[in-house]
């Protein structure tokens, strides 16, 4: 028992070695950084967004290489088909026999981190097969199944100013992401150091920290994390607390159209444990949930026109929610 303990904790103390090879690439954005990674061990996927040019690929890419976990980036565009993505069946020739058959070819999916770029520029049937593959971790072709490489993690990016043209997600298909992330710009501190590191011969190879052994024992091990039934109660009167019929929330009843569902309260479980490992601890505590509500519940809620026309947005809400949900219940 002891011995497991001690590896255990092994694991743990290679995150802040982790964030530390990242960020001799990567400037600044360690919330962002801290998200993507509690995404990975809660064993779910993200949406991030940002405006372009806030190095989204290079973070993803970078996150790979320190995990030893293969990359692929996506491109998606109006004219991308769902085979582009999941893979298809090729005709091939056996030329000892001479027989025809089809081969199935894997797409780009096939792979254990895949930047998703831009998936609200793709029609919805693309969407949905790219969506479908992230909740069953298996592709479907021709009637056989093929299981995606194990860890894997879909880090989807959208841009928040360009809507022309573009496909927006559905709400149901929002709530299969585990954390909606936002990625805002640099400080001035860090965006001068940016442009010091990139227009000069700065150069550097991050070194592998961890491998995708050593990260599925980290999502064993995340699920393994103490949470106190205090703060379990804690958790599920913020997620009711969302919703219209359960509300004392004023801003609640006056600018939410629906509130979030259970699956919301099992990814702040899930997120919580997993912040609770980044962090170096084996138990939940309240900063971890107040920290995560708000990229676990943004794309859970969704406000009626009023909150629109006064240029409220979900983190207001949330942040109101938060404020009058004590953490012991009265």
């Amino acid at each position: 028992m002891e011995t497991e303990l001690l590896h255990y904790q092994a694991l743990v103390d290679k995150i802040p070695q982790l964030k530390k090879e990242i960020a001799k690439v990567i400037v600044g954005q360690e919330e962002v950084l801290d998200e993507v990674i509690i995404t990975l061990l809660a064993g779910g996927h993200c949406l991030l967004e940002g405006v372009p040019g806030l190095a989204k690929t290079l973070m993803v890419k970078t996150i790979s290489e320190v995990m030893e976990m293969s990359f692929k980036r996506i491109q998606f565009t109006p004219d991308l088909m769902p085979g582009d993505i999941l893979g298809t069946e090729i005709l091939e020739e056996d030329h000892s026999t001479g027989k025809k058959f089809f081969q199935f070819t894997p797409g780009p999916i096939f792979a254990n981190m895949v930047l998703a770029d831009e998936i609200n520029r793709t029609p919805p049937k693309t969407q949905a097969a790219l969506l479908e593959a992230m909740q069953e971790k298996v592709v479907t072709y021709a009637g056989k199944n093929y299981a995606l490489p194990d860890p894997f993690l879909i880090i989807a990016t959208q841009n928040p100013i360009e809507q022309s043209g573009t496909y927006p997600l559905p709400e149901a298909q929002l709530d299969r992401f585990l954390l909606y992330i936002k990625l805002g710009y640099p400080t001035e501190t860090e965006e001068l150091e940016v442009l010091q590191r990139t227009t000069g011969t700065y150069k550097v190879q991050p070194e592998k920290v961890l491998n995708s052994d050593e990260i599925k024992e980290l999502q064993k091990l995340t699920r393994e994390v103490h949470l106190d039934s205090s703060l379990l109660n804690y958790i599920t009167r913020l997620i009711r607390a969302t919703r219209l019929e359960n509300t004392t929330v004023p801003e609640v009843k006056n600018y939410v159209e629906w509130g979030a569902g259970t699956r919301a309260g099992q990814a702040l479980v899930l997120c919580a444990k997993a912040r609770a490992i980044v962090k170096g601890r084996f138990s939940v505590i309240p900063e971890d949930i107040e920290h995560l509500i708000f990229p676990v519940l943004r794309h859970r809620i969704s406000l009626h026109f009023r909150a629109e026309a006064e240029q409220l947005d979900a983190d207001y809400i949330i942040g109101k929610i938060l404020a009058q949900t004590p953490i012991h219940a009265k």
